[in-house]
């Protein structure tokens, strides 16, 4: 008991979140779970609960047709669990139940929400289900009321499971072709773009600009996040309309209303929901070139989303932008980004680009992928790794091997491959010897 309680943060987030799929895989496997004669194999399952729980949205099976009320319905729970973060939501059972909190959890509070310090981590974790409570519950009715005249009161599950599903930026759909029949409708492109963009900036970023209402006074770690993720959402629609406006099969033979309503769902999608209105695998490769950049980045700290996160890509560029002007120190926004953060944001990238490359590497063989197919798998490996759920059909496809790489990425890209190095890692001991400094050549 003593050698458990002294497992770091970091570890026990692994160990709950591997335990959670395979209890998810577990459910899923059973034969209740599965639409009328259906046989799912645990593979299958436990694909589909890493998925949910990494708020992935990659499926080898499709959700709405396979999987029965009782499967979708665990599929709904492992995804706002994943989304949230197993801890936080417990910790706020706990306290709505009167339990008393302990360091250990607050200390595991801290890890899955990415905050600053220890201080409020209870309130801080009342705020984050609160706050996931209104918004998908706002949602919920407005999906409601939109579907109920094609549904009925069906509707009202459809709006639950999609309003959860965007949120938490899983992607999973009950609908065979996603969200392609909604292309030009602008209550669902609006509605459902709006809850995985707010899941996506980050809880931190919620509450700071609830409690400051007031630019001036947002933390630098709010001005970062909401000024990258509008420059991206803006770049995305940018590509994405002028991209495939002179394809015929995706933006070409569209109105002016449609293609705005699909470039702007499309180009803000890819930051971490795996939701589409268009056929991506229709779409020129440069435009998937794109997409594939945007869900590396990924969304916000903190949030529902997976990639490198907005931080750390906007201190890459700020890291480079000081060096072609010649600045020792990078600052923005009046403020200096202190020298251990960009060394941090450079190891995020480069561990991530390690993870990316490797799956590649190995769903490339075990696909027994030709030249003109290697777009098709970095794109799902990146998909994977950023938590997207955006496919260009490979996953479908894939062997008992591939579906375990893409298992694995998933995994990984949900936890973040810094924090799983953090937590696989001996605890850092600092030198007692500091060596002369000597520089090389770069560049």
């Amino acid at each position: 008991m003593a050698s458990f309680k002294r497992v770091n943060p970091p570890l026990l987030m692994i160990f709950g979140f591997a335990l959670i799929i395979l209890l998810g895989a577990v459910l899923l496997a059973l034969p209740g779970a599965a639409a009328g004669g259906e046989n799912i194999s645990f593979l299958d399952a436990l694909f589909t609960s890493a998925s949910a729980v990494s708020v992935t949205g990659l499926t080898v099976i499709d959700t709405g047709s396979s999987y029965s009320l009782f499967g979708q319905i665990i599929i709904l729970v492992l995804i706002q669990l994943g989304g949230l973060g197993f801890t936080t939501f417990a910790v706020s059972t706990a306290v709505l139940l009167g339990k008393k909190i302990g360091l250990k959890q607050r200390l595991l509070i801290r890890e899955s929400t990415h905050a600053i310090s220890n201080a409020g981590m209870v309130r801080l974790s009342l705020a984050v289900l609160l706050i996931t409570t209104v918004v998908e519950g706002v949602a919920t009715v407005i999906l409601a009321v939109r579907w109920y005249g094609e549904l009925g009161w069906k509707s009202v599950y459809y709006a639950l499971f999609h309003s959860i599903s965007s949120f938490n930026n899983a992607g999973i759909s009950l609908w065979p072709d996603n969200l392609l029949r909604y292309m030009g409708d602008p209550v669902v492109n609006l509605d459902i773009s709006g809850l995985f963009i707010i899941g996506g900036i980050g809880f931190m970023v919620i509450i700071d600009l609830y409690i400051k209402r007031d630019w001036t006074h947002l933390s630098l770690n709010s001005k970062i996040s909401l000024t990258t993720s509008l420059l991206l959402c803006a770049a995305g629609f940018f590509f994405v309309y002028f991209l495939e406006s002179f394809n015929p099969d995706t933006l070409g033979g569209l109105s002016t209303g449609q293609k705005m309503w699909a470039a702007y769902f499309q180009g803000v999608a890819p930051r971490s929901s795996g939701l589409s209105t268009i056929d991506i695998t229709h779409m020129l490769a440069a435009t998937q070139l794109v997409i594939i950049i945007l869900m590396f980045i990924g969304s916000s700290s903190g949030s529902t989303g997976g990639g490198i996160k907005t931080g750390t890509f906007a201190i890459l560029v700020l890291s480079f932008i000081a060096i072609i002007r010649g600045k020792t120190e990078v600052s923005v926004f009046r403020r200096t980004v202190t020298a251990d953060l960009i060394l941090r944001a450079l190891a995020v990238i480069l561990s991530s680009m390690m993870v990316v490359l490797i799956a590649t590497l190995l769903l490339a063989f075990t696909e027994h992928t030709m030249q003109g197919d290697f777009l098709d798998v970095l794109f799902e490996v990146v998909s994977a790794f950023g938590t997207v759920g955006l496919s260009l059909g490979l996953t479908v496809k894939l062997s008992v091997w591939g579906k375990i790489v893409i298992i694995l990425t998933m995994f990984i890209g949900r936890l973040g491959p810094l924090t799983m190095a953090f937590a696989l890692a001996q605890r850092s001991i600092k030198p007692s010897v500091r060596y002369a400094e000597e520089k090389i050549m770069i560049g």
